[in-house]
């Protein structure tokens, strides 16, 4: 079985995140696998241990990304390929879906994983995007993944209750918190992880136009939100709470 997983290099949102004029300062943030690709990454190995075949992981970034790419093989994957795209000046999920989508389109593959959503962006466009440009079906949000030859049986979640999706190789799928546990590398995982191949395509190789990649969309603004005020403390009678409580549900809070 050939198995692919898209990964994305995401800035680590447990750590402190600076951002000057909109944009997130690289300098000093920690980057790492996009927490939802890891459970992507976890699905493909298993399904690779129980079925046979192989994974590739697949990335479209800079030359930075090469450590996760080397995170994710020491996690068990077999190849990794990093698309640099550092000469586009935007970029976009549009973007990185015609690229993805040009790389696959002389590969051979049963199942392309990705993570639901990226936690920098969170759109959680690329992978239906991506399905949508190599015409096969698509599958968002999975909890569970079964494959039998041919036939594939899905769980996803539909915001609080449960979808069972059927459909057939190939297929890809995007995954959800609770599709696994996502294992940490082994130091000999680590250390295989320097012997596998770890290939470098640039937009040239494959044949690509960088007029075609202008991304459709455009950031206006990005900023924290506002700091947590302190809260009030109603004092006096319990009639005289309420009434305070409702003046200022009107006045402040502007709710009712």
């Amino acid at each position: 079985m050939n198995i692919y997983v898209i990964m994305k290099r995401t800035f680590d949102t447990e750590e402190k995140i600076d951002i000057n004029n909109g944009v997130v300062e690289e300098d000093g943030a920690e980057f790492i696998i996009n927490p939802y690709d890891e459970y992507a990454i976890e699905e493909a190995i298993q399904k690779r241990d129980d079925l046979g075949g192989e994974i590739t992981v697949v990335t479209v970034g800079d030359e930075d990304a090469e450590k996760e790419l080397r995170t994710a093989l020491a996690m068990g994957a077999d190849k990794a390929v990093l698309i640099n795209s550092e000469d586009l000046d935007e970029t976009d999920q549009y973007t990185t879906s015609v690229i993805l989508a040009k790389f696959f389109e002389d590969k051979e593959y049963d199942l392309i994983l990705g993570g639901n959503v990226s936690v920098d962006k969170s759109t959680g466009q690329v992978g239906p995007r991506l399905a949508e440009l190599l015409d096969i079906p698509s599958v968002t949000t999975i909890t569970k993944l079964d494959i039998d030859g041919e036939n594939v049986t899905i769980e996803r979640d539909v915001e609080g209750d449960l979808e069972i999706v059927e459909t057939t190789l190939p297929v890809l799928v995007t995954a959800q918190q609770g599709l696994n546990e996502p294992r940490y590398p082994s130091l000999p995982g680590i250390m295989r992880a320097k012997k596998k191949p770890l290939e470098e395509l640039d937009l040239d190789d494959l044949d690509l136009d960088e007029d075609d990649l202008e991304a459709k969309t455009e950031t206006i603004d990005r900023y924290l939100p506002p700091e947590k005020q302190a809260g009030k403390i109603l004092e006096g009678e319990l009639n005289e709470q309420v009434q305070e409580l409702v003046g200022l549900l009107r006045s402040e809070a502007k709710v009712i």
